[in-house]
């Protein structure tokens, strides 16, 4: 999600084509500050990695500024539901009101109840809030599988967890769940990063950390 200069907001590919431009107000991975105080250990680990900035709100949870603005978690996340919502209704004709929506299966309820006011803000009604794995079980019909065990892992964009599924009557019962808010594709370009700017440091002895625009 961009906010530019000129007032309109973007969401998605555009946003991320002028994030080199525009890198103090482009915003991403901000699930991984969803239902997250300011002081937590892993909030504060994420501030340095950050082009844009977080600051704590009134009641402590870990805000995101753009433009001179403070915008929570949960609303950046219903910036990107109402732009799939719309994108949804063109496609279908007609006017979406209810989702489903998916979290990494580790979620505390504060992240869960975060996520649930993201798409009340894009006007949803979310019907269900289900785990990744689940989902992902789902999509690749092992619901199918009547009386199996399935283990399902997500290495996704700025987490990895996995559950562990039992599958009855076409339900899924989940009897076991671990993961890593710090283990994702986010973490993987970061270390990518810290090494290629260490060679380029090395290398030309110009240190390029301090400019957002050439680490986007």
């Amino acid at each position: 999600v961009a906010f530019s200069e000129d007032g309109p907001r973007h969401v998605g590919d555009v946003a991320k084509r002028q994030a080199v431009q525009n890198p103090e107000n482009t915003l991403f991975a901000t699930k991984r500050l969803i239902g997250r105080r300011f002081d937590d250990q892993v909030t504060q680990k994420d501030l340095k990695h950050l082009p844009y900035k977080v600051v704590k709100a009134n009641n402590g949870d870990a805000w995101v500024e753009a433009r001179g603005n403070t915008y929570s978690p949960s609303q950046v996340g219903a910036f990107v539901l109402t732009k799939m919502k719309e994108t949804a209704e063109a496609y279908l004709g007609s006017t979406c009101k209810e989702a489903v929506v998916t979290v990494p299966a580790y979620f505390n309820d504060s992240q869960r109840q975060a996520t649930k006011d993201a798409g009340k803000i894009a006007n949803l009604e979310v019907k269900r809030i289900i785990n990744e794995p689940t989902a992902a079980a789902l999509a690749f019909g092992m619901d199918k599988n009547d009386g199996k065990v399935i283990a399902v892992y997500d290495l996704g964009g700025g987490t990895f967890d996995i559950s562990i599924l039992e599958i009855s009557g076409g339900v899924f019962e989940v009897k076991a769940t671990n993961g890593d808010t710090a283990l994702g594709g986010e973490d993987i370009d970061l270390k990518l990063q810290d090494f290629l700017t260490r060679e380029f440091k090395n290398s030309s002895g110009i240190d390029i950390m301090s400019d957002k625009g050439a680490l986007q």
